[in-house]
């Protein structure tokens, strides 16, 4: 495939591996089911290459992209689109999705090959604005997305798995080969889906205190729960909890690390 504009050269420190393949673009639009009228966002739409069929399948778009040089291409490409394309220059962790859902009436579909470089904070972020969404369909490392969507007991499954399952369903797509970018990224990278549960997998009381047991019970996962948990939690209380201390983080279900939070918040009172 050719260099898709001659004039820019892609910021290896921003993550921009641009997705130039047509059929790919074609399959992830089909994927996340855009139809005409969807509050459709993008997020990272670089140099326009799935920005355009998306406008042209909804007849509306906001695109959020944070570097100038782009935005000025993004500009001038769109102006001969159909469609209302609305061009965002912002970074993408910095936008409040909450408020532009509200401002444009209803929950917000997102169809995004993000910036590699900052896609776990976004991640994070999307799920601080879980309720803006009505679904994403999303491009990411294949390893990253192998993570999302983990079951207990892997190398995979932690603190992602766990906090990102809990509060969407996760559903991996297909894979994509590096020829499908420009420049070619060094690793395969994967699309995946996720639709934000209206309740979440588990009820675990207090957000905060969860949190904090799964990032101790994964800060060095060879570690053994008794070790890992060892300044929230003393050795004699395993007993009552009913979990072994010698099991490690990643053996434990979602489930598993409620009943954990539970078990302290009862303690603590």
């Amino acid at each position: 495939m050719n260099t898709p504009h001659a004039t820019w050269s892609p910021r290896k420190s921003m993550g921009q591996n641009f997705l130039q393949d047509p059929l790919v673009i074609s399959r992830i639009i089909h994927a996340a089911g855009v139809k005409a009228g969807d509050r459709l966002v993008e997020i990272g739409p670089g140099l326009g290459a799935m920005s355009q069929p998306l406008l042209k399948q909804s007849g509306q778009l906001w695109a959020i992209e944070l570097d100038n040089h782009l935005a000025k291409i993004l500009q001038q490409k769109s102006s001969q689109w159909p469609g209302t394309f609305h061009l965002l220059q912002e970074d993408a962790l910095q936008v409040h999705f909450q408020n532009l859902a509200q401002e444009l009436g209803g929950p917000l579909k997102v169809v995004a090959n993000l910036p590699y470089a900052i896609s776990s904070p976004l991640l994070f972020h999307f799920l601080d604005h879980k309720s803006a969404f009505s679904d994403l369909t999303l491009m990411l490392q294949k390893e990253v997305v192998d993570r999302m969507a983990a079951p207990p007991g892997g190398k995979d499954y932690g603190v992602v798995s766990i906090h990102l399952q809990r509060m969407f369903t996760i559903t991996p797509l297909f894979q994509v080969p590096p020829e499908a970018f420009h420049p070619q990224p060094k690793v395969t990278s994967a699309v995946v889906q996720l639709v934000p549960r209206s309740l979440p997998l588990v009820d675990v009381q207090d957000d905060a205190l969860f949190h904090r047991i799964v990032k101790a019970a994964f800060g060095q996962r060879r570690k053994t729960l008794s070790n890992a948990l060892s300044a929230l939690m003393p050795a004699p209380w395993f007993q009552e909890s009913g979990i072994d201390p010698r099991r490690r983080g990643e053996t434990l279900s979602i489930q598993e690390f409620a009943n954990l939070t539970h078990f302290l918040l009862q303690k603590m009172r």
